[in-house]
């Protein structure tokens, strides 16, 4: 009996740590999980402008990486590519090119398509006030950059959701990029990576 009342004295606290257990732990699952990542991923239609000429491409993101499949294919020292994948974590660019079966490797340049709104060599930075940009809200900064002892602006959209840079515009030269449509969309890990059986080979620039 004294078994019984005991086992029955305790349900009431067993519930309560049931209760608490069924709260959180399908959160510290999410949080911990893959189900909800922290990086931002999209996919979209990029214009890039540099001295006058432009350049079109499909872009899937994930984090800071990039995966840009122009329209037209770019021109490297080993042949045309069409597809360029951004390593901001290796500080490379890779090219694919398969008529070699190779990934020309290299280095990361400054005037690479950022995601995250912090520029390289940024030294200021001023909210200007709410815009568009491919129909989505975004805040628009006056950006002040240095390297290499050289100064420039940028006017820079960051989409209010996502936080990533819609659009950059430099106020010195003429380059600039910007989505004319993106979207929140899960992309796959392997889309930033070399097709398999693809070998580096580094740029003879580097």
């Amino acid at each position: 009996m004294q078994r019984g009342a005991r086992r029955r004295a305790y349900n009431p606290v067993l519930l309560v740590l049931i209760a608490v257990v069924s709260v959180w732990f399908p959160r510290l699952v999410v949080e911990g999980g893959d189900t909800f990542p922290p990086e931002p991923e999209f996919s979209g239609r990029l214009v890039v402008s540099v001295n006058g000429k432009q350049r079109q491409a499909q872009v899937f993101g994930k984090g800071d990486r990039l995966r840009l499949e122009y329209k037209y294919a770019v021109r490297t020292e080993r042949g045309f590519a069409a597809i360029e994948i951004i390593r901001p974590d290796y500080a490379e660019v890779w090219y694919v090119l398969p008529q070699q079966r190779e990934l020309l490797v290299m280095p990361l340049a400054e005037d690479i398509i950022p995601t995250r709104p912090k520029l390289s060599g940024e030294t200021t930075r001023t909210l200007i006030g709410p815009a568009m940009v491919a129909d989505r809200p975004a805040r628009l900064f006056d950006v002040q950059t240095e390297r290499h002892g050289r100064g420039e602006r940028f006017y820079e959209w960051v989409d209010e959701e996502m936080d990533i840079v819609l659009k950059l515009v430099s106020q010195d030269r003429d380059w600039s990029f910007q989505y004319e449509r993106i979207r929140k969309s899960h992309q796959p890990a392997m889309y930033f990576e070399g097709p398999p059986g693809y070998k580096k080979r580094a740029s003879s620039t580097r």
